[in-house]
């Protein structure tokens, strides 16, 4: 067995199936760590594309050229690691820009292809990685380098035949040149789809692992349907049930089967709904029984995330009232109530089966 095998199957937290969430917050605090911490989750991946640092966007400077990492925005990003080591979380950093791909709601609400169009953009891309993994590597918190949130390229005709796996050779390689070690996870095209997973190639490197993301079916996910659908039902002809869940994601299991790859490299890096859909209990519970049965590692979204309340589930099924939103309106910080219920019970559960002793 090679050097680099034992430290990967030695490496926390992916030595065993691994329960996480998803944090995506303008500020992260210690408070919060603790609490995810508390709640049982062994992971967590931060975005700190909402952060607010010393140029247009966070680490990056600026998405448009990019020229190193700006030194208070990295110092920012280690105390919040060594908040995290504190509270004994192990943590994957990703991003949701890079240079030529500026997130889409710091982008004016549309795609930034430039990354897949410019080669400029592509070397940028490996020099910003290759930056974090210099200045990181070695840190006890930080669990692995998540190069880039959700890739579209399919999004539009120009790049629909762009190759993300060479992209995420040139990428890995950056890394490699100053970190050998630590773990890099790479998204699935087609916003990290199942079906997006199965088109990855896998790399001659056993410290990589490949994610996806589950948000299906969409129209039931999708919080502008409001409660038009149920789960377990039909939506739009399809009878959605955990049978058919488990056939969504089949493109994953029979891609992991042709590549010959052991559970503990597959991760479902996101998946969630909307806490006031009817039947959402019942998608987390068959979400999660499928991740539990494959042995796969997983990631809620989210925990706290301190815009947006749709998917914290300790808040439970409701919504809230009026004078809740008439309260943010005026710029009040109203502090909803967490307590124990049928959503977060369920995480929960599969939270503490996968409890280290």
């Amino acid at each position: 067995m090679s050097l680099l095998v034992t430290l990967f199957l030695a490496a926390a937290p992916w030595d065993s199936p691994t329960a996480g969430t998803n944090l995506f917050n303008e500020v992260e605090t210690p408070e919060r760590l603790q609490a995810a911490a508390a709640a049982g989750f062994r992971v967590v991946r931060i975005a700190p594309d909402k952060w607010h640092g010393t140029g247009r966007d966070f680490l990056l400077g600026s998405a448009d050229d990019y020229r190193g990492l700006p030194p208070a925005d990295l110092k920012r990003l280690r105390v919040v690691l060594d908040q995290a080591h504190a509270a004994g979380l192990k943590v994957v950093l990703t991003m949701l820009s890079l240079p030529g791909c500026r997130w889409k709601q710091h982008h004016g609400n549309q795609n930034d292809f430039r990354l897949y169009l410019e080669p400029k953009f592509q070397k940028q891309a490996r020099a910003f990685w290759r930056d974090v993994a210099h200045a990181l590597h070695g840190h006890p918190a930080l669990a692995g380098y998540n190069l880039l949130n959700e890739p579209r390229p399919e999004r539009d005709a120009r790049t629909r035949a762009f190759d993300l796996n060479a992209l995420y050779r040139s990428l890995v390689q950056g890394i490699r040149e100053v970190d050998a070690t630590t773990p890099i996870i790479l998204d699935g095209s087609d916003d990290a789809s199942p079906d997006g997973l199965s088109r990855l190639a896998v790399l001659d490197d056993p410290n990589v692992l490949y994610a996806f993301h589950f948000y299906e079916p969409w129209p039931y996910i999708d919080h502008t349907t409001k409660g038009r659908f149920q789960y377990p039902g039909d939506v739009e002809g399809t009878a959605w049930d955990a049978e058919q869940v488990r056939r969504a994601m089949a493109p994953v299991m029979s891609w992991q089967k042709k590549n010959a790859l052991p559970a503990s490299r597959l991760w479902l890096e996101e998946f969630g709904v909307p806490r006031t859909k009817p039947g959402a209990a019942a998608w987390l519970r068959d979400v999660l029984l499928v991740a539990r049965e494959q042995g796969w590692h997983w990631a809620v979204y989210s925990f706290r995330e301190d815009t947006w309340d749709a998917m914290d589930y300790e808040l439970g099924e409701r919504a809230p009232g009026a004078a809740y939103w008439q309260a943010k309106e005026r710029g009040e910080n109203v502090v909803l109530e967490r307590k124990p219920n049928a959503l977060w019970n369920t995480i929960l559960d599969q939270v503490r089966l996968r409890a280290v002793p």
